[in-house]
């Protein structure tokens, strides 16, 4: 071997040894997300449901001794931090007993919209929380049902009248304020349907019966538009975001098992658009979807291989379905269940498992360390600088 090509070795050695160094530094890398266990009100089980831009977490709990379920409202330390503090909001007179109260989704200003028993029990109504909690009414009937919220406190549910479960959007007088109106947003033909989410521009995501009395997800916009199916016969649609993309669940051709979806309209916040199915995490049984960022990205629940268990997931178009107990540190106890609300930040919550008691959690994405990035940035200058280096040397040996 001649001295020159002994010395291109040298630097093509160079190179690798700087790419295994990020190589070995990239397996070292920390989990992507850290694990937060947001407790409970003192009872044994707690779930979150939805979760707004600083972090704030709204669900439900059992409190001391399991004697009651309340809706919570969580509120980090510091705006997207992993410590904080959570809360009752109590209800709107009832006695809790059971799955009568809940908290479901909060907005940007701190407002929890969900649902109470009122005093007597009789009845149970939709709330709207901003350090009180307000009774929302009914569209007539028994009862109403809050889900989600959005950034001017518009609220989206179900309520019963004479002619069945109704969709309602509760539209407050003035932004963000207690008093305002409930309408029916009617359905696709069947004698039922429920709005589950809402985004900034008033869409309202939900579910309706049609006149075959199958049930599809919808989109409202002040017109109840039919979003389809993955071939089964029946779809829910749960999570919207501020783009118009609507995630859900659906059966799949064969009605055998349901798969969570993700539609996306041809244009932003546009009632025409394309359904796809985002699969499984390995099980033959169902899949479900819960939220989506303005990133699209997807969180919910899913069987895992050998339908052995369900998991909480998160899907990006570029990545595709991941398990979130991939995603953690696999010491940490945690097996986490149910995805249910992402923002954009990217921070999750839903329901997961740190032994035998089921508890909402709030996963923080890691950043990627500096080191790292700086490691990856530096490596052409590396190669580059060894390179004239030893070019030069070569030139003087010659």
């Amino acid at each position: 071997m001649t001295k020159y090509r002994t010395i291109d070795c040298i630097v093509l050695l160079s190179a690798l040894v700087a790419c295994s160094g990020i190589a070995n530094e990239a397996a070292a890398l920390p989990p992507a997300y850290t694990v937060t266990d947001l407790g409970t009100l003192g009872g044994s089980l707690s779930q979150g449901f939805g979760i707004n831009a600083s972090g704030q977490v709204a669900g439900w709990s059992y409190t001391i001794e399991d004697a009651a379920i309340h809706p919570f409202l969580w509120t980090p330390t510091t705006p997207g931090g992993a410590a904080g503090t959570m809360i009752d909001l109590g209800t709107l007179g009832g006695d809790t007993s059971g799955f009568g109260v809940g908290g479901w989704d909060v907005n940007d200003s701190g407002q929890v919209s969900g649902w109470s028993y009122i005093a007597g029990n009789a009845e149970i109504h939709a709330f709207l929380y901003d350090g009180t909690m307000h009774d929302l009414g009914t569209l007539g009937g028994r009862d109403s049902f809050g889900h989600g919220i959005n950034a001017s406190g518009q609220v989206t549910g179900a309520s019963f009248t004479m002619a069945g479960t109704r969709a309602f959007l509760w539209t407050p007088t003035t932004p963000n304020s207690s008093t305002g109106t409930m309408i029916d947003l009617g359905s696709l033909g069947g004698s039922g349907s429920s709005g589950w989410a809402i985004n900034a521009s008033g869409q309202v995501a939900g579910d309706s019966r049609t006149i075959s009395d199958a049930n599809h997800a919808f989109l409202y916009d002040g017109t109840m538009h039919d979003l389809g199916t993955l071939g089964g016969r029946h779809s829910y649609a749960l999570g919207i975001n501020e783009g118009g993309q609507v995630t859900g669940l659906s059966y799949v051709t064969g009605d055998a098992t349901q798969h969570a979806f993700l539609w996306t309209p041809t244009t932003p916040n546009g009632v025409s658009g394309t359904m796809i199915d985002l699969g499984t995490l390995g099980g033959t049984y169902s899949s479900y979807a819960y939220g989506v960022n303005a990133s699209g990205q997807v969180v919910g629940g899913s069987f895992t291989t050998g339908n052995a268990a369900r998991h909480a997931f998160i899907y990006s178009s570029g990545s595709g379905m991941v398990d979130l107990n991939s995603l953690i540190d696999p010491l940490s106890g945690w097996e986490l269940e149910l995805g249910t609300a992402i923002n954009d930040a990217g921070q999750i919550t839903g329901l997961g498992f740190n032994g035998s008691e089921g508890h909402a959690f709030l996963l923080t994405p890691v950043p990627e360390p500096a080191s790292l990035a700086l490691l990856a940035l530096g490596l052409p200058l590396i190669v580059w600088r060894n390179s004239r280096r030893f070019a030069d040397q070569k030139g003087t040996l010659s």
